[in-house]
């Protein structure tokens, strides 16, 4: 199966959310390019408060990926990411999953807001899953996509 997701992974604490640092946080892109070998697999890039945000990038393996993918019909399925229970989600319901077909490429987006088990702190966190079906590049991502899904509810 020619499938690459991209993970970028944003997280920050109340600090952020509002003010200079929360401009600098909503000035996080969602999508950056992929490694030129990458033909298969998860790029993840994470940016933390506690880093200002600068991304941190590796390439892992499809057990770490959240959303579930299946391939059928020449139809790339692509299921939302479970929702974890120390998260809250002001959202009533969870869209249906995707479908996409070859050369096309879907971007998922998704924000919690989540309790530490160490010393209950409340953080905040936007997860987007950028997922192309097919041949890429390493722009591939950087572009419009073909479908957008966006989850995301206010979190206080």
């Amino acid at each position: 199966m020619d499938v690459v997701v991209q993970r970028v992974r944003t997280t920050w604490t109340k600090a952020s959310r509002g003010g200079a640092a929360a401009a600098v946080r909503n000035g996080a892109p969602v999508a950056f390019p992929l490694p030129p070998d990458l033909t298969s697999g998860l790029h993840e890039v994470q940016m933390r408060e506690a880093d200002s945000f600068q991304p941190h990038e590796r390439v892992l393996d499809f057990a770490d990926l959240e959303v579930t993918l299946r391939e059928a019909d020449g139809y790339l399925r692509v299921r939302p990411p479970q929702m974890s229970s120390f998260a809250t989600h002001p959202r009533s319901g969870r869209p249906p999953a995707a479908r996409i077909s070859a050369g096309q490429w879907l971007r998922w987006q998704v924000n919690y807001r989540l309790i530490a088990s160490y010393g209950g702190q409340w953080h905040y966190r936007l997860d987007t899953f950028n997922v192309a079906y097919g041949t890429v590049t390493p722009e591939t991502f950087l572009g419009t996509p073909s479908r957008t899904i966006d989850e995301q509810g206010f979190v206080l």
